[in-house]
């Protein structure tokens, strides 16, 4: 078991609890509850094997109950669970053996007053995938909408309201009388029966349009529905279900029958009285959802803006500048608060009705897409050690921070100053990213793509960072440092007053600081960068670079070959042996005196050099996506990538291996298996003695973690000289839990009526308690002293009862 974060968690829709304090939120096969206060993580609830497709709070029976946090989630392991989220705890778990990819629950049947009756069942109505394989069913349809008893915990006999060959999410009215899909062009609704009975008639109509529906929307309180498509438009639907809902047939009232020219916009001799279009969007809409009280609409796609739409007169305000597209946008209980999701894995919280970003929930980003001639970059990963952070590029030229250990977005950096638009081509690449030992300094570098042949530019940026939360500031820019050759490493001298790049160009720059102190009405040091050598290598592109740990020596590689040379002089000391391919990686092992290479093409190699022997130790023949070397041993973890032949049958699917080394053993000292190998990243952690004791692992704590992150940015972090490599338990959260509790999230239970309770010092060893004789009557001092200061009494009842037992010393006879 390993600490597993970088997740998705926008791939569903969040939902907030009834008092609107929690945000809970779809993360892999995990609910992850937010505080809306704090936009910090305080719970999760784990239990599900697979991803997580829904989840459904229980609304509150009367306002009193809004204390109360129940919910219902679905996942495509099979399984509808229900859950006590406030604890947390599981309370009850269906299986119905299908995957479920979208859940709804129209009402909830409160407990029935007395008098009032039997009680009835709960209902809920899921999307499934049948499994079962038979002659007459096709793949084509096996998508279903079907009828699931949660009192019962069971599906509903065969009854299938309809099927789809691509599974789509079920939407619910937020009267809970109706509930619909999109299919294609077209739009299902169903009507909610009005008996708990398992088999009572569900009536279903159909609307059309020309285009791909691609969101949908239910009115609070009337029978309007609303669809984006994929050009942009919002179609408005009146009336729908006038005929096909009401009474038996849709004829006893004549009236609702309409003829065809009365209603303007409908197709197809659709239920409906009436359909209106507008139109702002540029691309496809992907969010949809009225206001609670009805009287606006709320609609986002591609553009990354939030559109407010005036229902009546068509009035129209903008949340712009959002910067990534967006995908779901929730309303809460609170009227001043509502959840916009976000396809850069970020969560919105928004004040209403200024729509001002209150806080922000910041997963991991996405990785970028880059044009085919930059694809054969590095991951563009740099780790911080000593932080644990992880600096990743994202679309939006920028570097975000990210935490591993909370798994949570400290900070950006905008490399480049240039307005991004969600969809538009990318116009700058960030090729490169380093950061010194402490975290302190960066380096990027980026290409500036020309166009038609016109405009290229690369340039050399160094930054420095804040006070505090990882907020870099340039420091110094260098634009064509190696003419118009692109840069293919960027390396950080251990002391980080140093830096080397190489270029395909055929040289290598190292670079000084000059650090200025300057005294205003704050003293600050400012951070200067020129130019101290530049060497080459017989005109050979250099691809890669790597300081030794004390820094006295630089290896460059110029291709097949490694050139070692004095960085403070300039000085070539020596030449190692040819590789068959370029290498594209190199890394010194700690305090040892090994250097580790990588080389990639049609030979790729894997291969420790001895400085001291100057010769190869040992070698072999993999595909290497990445090195990472411990700083304070001999140790190194490398990612290999299987042949694809080999996946299927010997890893199960897995397309790589990370391999730890001693650097003198050709033989690794542990393999594990991964997913998703290709792009991904290694790095080593150095535990931080100020945080130690929030990092347990079987009762200790280790000295050194490996972080490995895959190409969609999904990470592991475990100690590696561990044999099972067990999980790392984040036993304090410092910062998070405790933020959340200490004031800006409020207080409960036993605090919010006394206050807090006395902190006890954990560093007095904890004896076993020994009773005395029960003349000494100890139970009437247990409970002596205040009410607020007595600790909680389920500390005290297990000492209250050793009280009352009398001591008995054994004879031996």
């Amino acid at each position: 078991m390993m600490m597993r974060g970088g997740r998705s968690m926008v791939s569903s829709p969040p939902a907030f609890s009834n008092d609107a304090k929690k945000l809970l939120v779809c993360t892999s096969n995990t609910v992850s509850v937010f505080s809306t206060a704090t936009g910090l993580q305080i719970t999760s609830l784990e239990g599900h094997t697979a991803l997580v497709t829904s989840v459904v709070v229980v609304p509150p029976s009367s306002p009193a109950a809004k204390v109360l946090c129940y919910c219902w989630t679905a996942s495509l392991d099979g399984t509808v669970r229900y859950w006590d989220f406030a604890v947390p705890e599981l309370m009850k778990t269906i299986d119905i053996r299908v995957p479920i990819f979208s859940m709804v629950i129209p009402s909830f049947l409160d407990i029935p007053s007395e008098g009032k009756g039997k009680h009835q069942d709960l209902f809920a109505y899921v999307f499934t995938e049948d499994t079962k394989e038979t002659q007459e069913k096709t793949k084509a349809l096996r998508r279903q909408i079907r009828k699931c008893n949660l009192s019962k915990s069971r599906l509903v006999g065969r009854l299938i309201l309809g099927e789809t060959k691509k599974a789509e999410v079920l939407t619910v009215s937020p009267s809970g009388k109706f509930f619909g899909i999109r299919n294609k062009c077209r739009l299902h609704i169903w009507k909610v029966p009005d008996l708990g009975s398992e088999h009572a008639a569900v009536r279903k109509i159909t609307l059309h349009h020309t285009k791909k529906i691609t969101a949908i929307a239910f009115h609070p309180t009337q029978r309007i529905i609303a669809a984006g498509d994929v050009t942009g438009r919002i179609l408005t639907w009146r009336g729908f279900g006038n005929i096909a809902f009401s009474g038996s047939n849709g004829v006893e009232n004549q009236k609702l029958i309409s003829i065809q020219e009365d209603k303007p916009g409908v197709r197809d001799n659709d239920d409906a009285d009436s359909c209106s279009t507008w139109h702002w969007h540029s691309a496809e809409v992907n969010v949809l959802s009225f206001s609670s009280d009805g009287a606006y609409l709320y609609s986002g796609g591609k553009e990354g803006v939030l559109v407010v739409w005036q229902l009546d007169t068509g009035k129209k305000k903008f949340l712009p500048r959002i910067g990534s597209p967006l995908l779901y946008f929730i309303d809460s209980p609170d009227p001043t608060l509502s959840s916009i999701s976000c396809a850069d894995n970020q969560i919105h919280l928004l004040k209403m009705p200024s729509m001002g970003i209150l806080k922000t929930i910041s997963g991991i980003k996405a990785p970028c897409c880059y044009p085919e001639m930059y694809k054969g970059l590095d991951s563009g990963i740099a780790f911080d050690q000593t932080a644990g952070l992880a600096a990743l590029r994202t679309e939006n030229y920028c570097i975000q921070f990210y935490s591993l250990l909370d798994d949570r977005g400290i900070s950006e950096v905008q490399v480049c100053e240039r307005n991004h638009q969600p969809g538009d081509d990318a116009t700058v690449i960030v090729t490169a990213v380093a950061l010194s030992v402490d975290g302190s300094l960066m380096s990027t570098s980026e290409v500036k793509l020309a166009e038609e042949g016109i405009g290229g530019l690369v340039c050399l940026k160094f930054w420095q960072a804040g006070s505090q939360n990882k907020e870099f500031s340039l420091s110094t820019i260098v634009y064509e440092p190696h003419r118009d050759a692109g840069i293919s490493a960027v390396t950080f001298h251990p002391s980080g007053n140093m830096v080397v790049s190489s270029s395909f160009g055929g040289d290598f720059k190292v670079w000084r600081c000059n650090n200025d102190i300057i005294q205003n009405d704050q003293m600050h040091q400012n951070f200067s960068w020129t130019c101290h050598s530049v060497g080459s290598y017989k005109k050979r592109p250099m691809t890669a670079a790597a300081f030794s740990a004390d820094g006295t020596v630089l290896a460059v590689a110029a291709e097949t070959l490694i050139t070692l040379w004095n960085p403070y002089k300039n000085v070539l000391l020596a030449v190692l042996g040819e590789t068959l391919t370029p290498i594209v990686n190199l890394s010194f092992l700690g305090k040892s005196d090994n250097l580790v290479a990588a080389s990639c093409g049609s030979n790729p190699q894997l291969s420790v050099w001895s400085m001291s022997k100057l010769s190869l130790s040992w070698s072999y023949k993999l595909r290497i996506e990445a090195i990472s070397s411990a700083v304070n041993s001999s140790s190194f973890a490398a990612l290999a990538l299987l042949p694809e032949s080999s996946n299927e049958t010997t890893f199960k699917g897995r397309d790589g291996v990370i391999l730890l080394y001693n650097g003198t053993d050709p033989v690794p000292t542990a393999i594990w298996s991964v997913r998703k190998a290709k792009g991904g990243a290694l790095g080593f952690l150095q535990v931080n003695p100020s945080s130690a004791e929030e990092i347990i692992i079987d009762g200790k704590t280790p000295e050194v973690l490996l972080a490995y992150m895959n190409g969609d940015h999904e990470y592991v972090v475990f100690d590696p000289y561990c044999k099972d490599a067990h999980e790392v338990n984040m036993s304090k959260k410092e910062g998070l839990s405790a933020l959340e509790l200490k004031g800006q999230g409020g207080q409960y239970g036993y605090e919010s009526i006394y206050g807090e309770l006395p902190e006890f010092n954990k560093k007095i060893p904890e004896t076993p308690w020994v009773p005395s004789f029960p003349s000494e009557r100890p139970w009437e001092t247990i409970f002596s002293g205040s009410s607020h200061n007595l600790p909680p009494l389920t500390k005290l009842c297990s000492a209250f009862l050793e009280s009352l037992l009398e001591k008995r010393t054994a004879s031996v006879e």
